[in-house]
């Protein structure tokens, strides 16, 4: 009996050194984890799809090409609504940014006066000396040959993620429940009834989460969208739609859309005209999806404290950059249900109830 306890020990033991040690890799292979984590998010919200199809006697292989068709639509729909908006507003931009930096000109000027630290910002000559800058041979300085490498290399990278995706994405749903039968054979069997029990309560978690916040992304890039259009915003329908589709990140997304639009209001208008809209848009639109849209369409049972949200970003951010504040959300609430199971498992356990 001793012997055979040291060796479910020892078993127990390696088996969790090799998950320990698939771990670290996966934390070390976080570059190159970017396109199946795209398409394993993308492939959860597609799959009662193809699984209805393939009920409809649908070819499952067929089923997952109308399903990634269907999503191409889509993206190519956005962008070539968005697109022909922006190439005509930004000549109009660009005639404007100079109207504005005289603004800032005008507006900071006297503060630096009174702060004795020189007169009015030369914005003329700022722009002829940068535009000097660029027509001499020191343009290509080993600094901005640094920059143009790196970023080249960024955009080469997202490239590839972007061709990687959809190939990703039709065999993951291909083989769904194929790969999900498989992940269910490695649970030890005395934890099979658990895993399943907390497998199932997560896929209601998740399925409650992420189509709920897709319905909700996308009322709320029309409402930015019709209230920028109301407000009288020239590029209403871009920053809009990218505010709404943005707040699937939390507070980051609804932060740049905001700042984006403060910053056409500077463009566009003059006085306090513009960040006034802005303003009023942007905390109605706050208000509706925080105490109306998330709790109807997300569910309470997915809310978590401001400052778990704040802190999962953050971490999951530090830990796996992009791809983390991506997962940050699904990943805490995943969490929550391990940390919910082992809460109640901590109460009935001799440790705690022993006085």
């Amino acid at each position: 009996m001793p012997n055979m306890m040291k060796s479910e020990q020892r078993q127990t033991l390696m088996w969790l050194s090799v998950g320990l040690v698939f771990l670290i890799l996966l934390w070390l292979l976080t570059p190159v984890l970017t396109p199946f984590v795209a398409a394993g998010i993308i492939g959860y919200v597609l799959n009662p799809g193809v699984d209805w199809m393939e009920r409809q006697r649908v070819p499952r292989a067929l089923g997952v090409l109308l399903a990634l068709t269907a999503l191409g639509l889509t993206i190519a729909a956005l962008v070539l609504v968005v697109l022909p908006v922006l190439s005509d507003q930004l000549p109009l931009l660009r005639e404007r940014i100079p109207v504005l930096l005289a603004k800032i000109d005008a507006s900071i000027s006297p503060w630096l006066q009174q702060m004795r630290l020189g007169g009015r910002i030369n914005i003329a000559s700022m722009q002829k000396a940068i535009a000097d800058k660029l027509t001499t041979g020191d343009a290509l300085s080993p600094d901005m040959l640094t920059w143009l490498r790196i970023g080249g290399s960024a955009l080469l990278g997202w490239a590839a993620t972007l061709f990687l995706i959809p190939i990703v994405l039709f065999y993951l749903l291909l083989d769904w429940h194929r790969l999900y039968a498989r992940l269910g054979d490695l649970v030890p069997r005395r934890w099979s009834d658990q895993v399943v029990q907390m497998a199932n309560e997560t896929d209601r978690l998740l399925a409650q989460y992420l189509r709920g916040q897709l319905l909700v992304m996308f009322l709320l890039a029309a409402y930015y969208s019709a209230g920028l259009a109301i407000a009288g915003f020239d590029i209403a329908l871009p920053i809009g739609m990218l505010t709404g589709l943005l707040v699937f990140i939390p507070y980051i997304g609804f932060g740049l859309g905001m700042i984006l639009a403060i910053f056409a209001a500077l463009l566009q208008f003059d006085g306090w005209y513009g960040l006034l809209a802005v303003a009023i848009v942007y905390g109605v639109g706050q208000f509706i999806e925080s105490f109306y849209l998330t709790p109807r369409l997300v569910g309470e049972r997915i809310g978590l404290h401001p400052l778990t949200v704040i802190f999962a970003l953050l971490a999951f951010g530090q830990l796996f950059g992009f791809v983390g504040i991506l997962l940050a959300l699904p990943a805490s609430a995943i969490l929550s249900v391990v940390f919910g199971h082992m809460r109640r498992h901590y109460l009935k356990s001799s440790f705690y109830n022993q006085s």
